[in-house]
């Protein structure tokens, strides 16, 4: 009989071949600057949306529990030891690609690492709020006279 290698053994015996990125021990939260004005609300409402629909992106509910945990963590000893310990193996060093020990991979947003270094602070998101209420005051009457409505209970 002939011999033949199994795929397995191929892509075993040529680890670069495979399009999985190498794993990195040296990694960190990533800085970035936001394209658009981001508040704080609005990155949490994110962030909340990535997380309740994560399980669609496949994978393993355990590995991103993990992955939550660690991102969440108050230092990166911690997240180091989170992520050593479930077995994540971190390929890009802003930890936005991560596969488990059965090569499955998670891909993250950066948003839901870190804060970006352009995050609207809560006073300015404060402020952008009271504007769009201004901007949505009724055009026919003058402003003072909305306030005066306001303060009284009639708008």
């Amino acid at each position: 009989m002939g011999c033949f290698h199994s795929k397995e053994s191929v892509a075993e015996s040529q680890p670069h071949s495979s399009k999985r990125e190498a794993p990195t021990k040296h990694y960190h939260k990533p800085k970035w600057r936001s394209q658009e004005q981001l508040t704080e609300s609005r990155l949490q409402k994110m962030r909340e949306e990535f997380w309740d629909t994560q399980p669609h992106y496949g994978g393993n509910k355990v590995i991103w529990d993990a992955i939550k945990a660690a991102i969440e963590a108050p230092d990166m000893d911690t997240t180091r030891l989170i992520i050593e310990t479930a077995g994540i193996v971190v390929a890009k060093s802003n930890m936005t690609v991560m596969y488990d020990e059965r090569g499955a991979k998670y891909e993250l947003p950066k948003y839901v690492l870190t804060d970006p270094t352009n995050l609207v602070q809560s006073s300015q998101e404060t402020q952008q709020q009271q504007q769009q209420q201004q901007q949505t005051l009724q055009p026919d009457q003058p402003a003072g006279m909305q306030e005066q409505q306001a303060a009284s209970g009639r708008v």
